[in-house]
């Protein structure tokens, strides 16, 4: 059974930055798509970014396009988010999850997930 725990979470002001950190555990990690979704009070979970196993392949929210970066450590069993220049309406709770299969964005091809860490964007 993967268990997958994110950290890294915060407040912070608009323009800001943050990084989460996902850490991976009981799974052969390094075959997994990894990938982060966000979900706001009152609104569906939405894709943000997705990282293939060998990190070679990446893809991103066009929301989050060119401010976000998401990358993984193989070797650490890691992923993480780093996300500069933050808005206010990036304020989410955010999950990694991981997928058996390709590059993935949808909720449904995902099948295991952390808990979340809260992430608020004060303007």
């Amino acid at each position: 059974q993967v268990q997958l725990v994110e950290s890294g979470g915060g407040l912070v002001k608009a323009g800001g930055s943050l990084r989460l950190s996902c850490a991976a555990s009981g799974g052969t990690f390094s075959s997994y798509t990894m990938g982060w979704f966000r979900q706001a009070p009152g609104k569906d979970r939405e894709f943000v970014a997705a990282i293939s196993w060998a990190g070679a392949r990446t893809y991103y929210a066009d929301s989050v396009k060119g401010r976000f970066t998401i990358s993984r450590d193989n070797a650490k069993n890691m992923v993480y988010l780093q996300m500069n220049s933050l808005k206010p309406e990036d304020t989410s709770v955010y999950y990694c999850a991981c997928a058996g299969g390709p590059i993935a964005t949808k909720t449904s091809e995902y099948r295991h997930w952390g808990q979340g860490t809260q992430v608020t964007v004060s303007s």
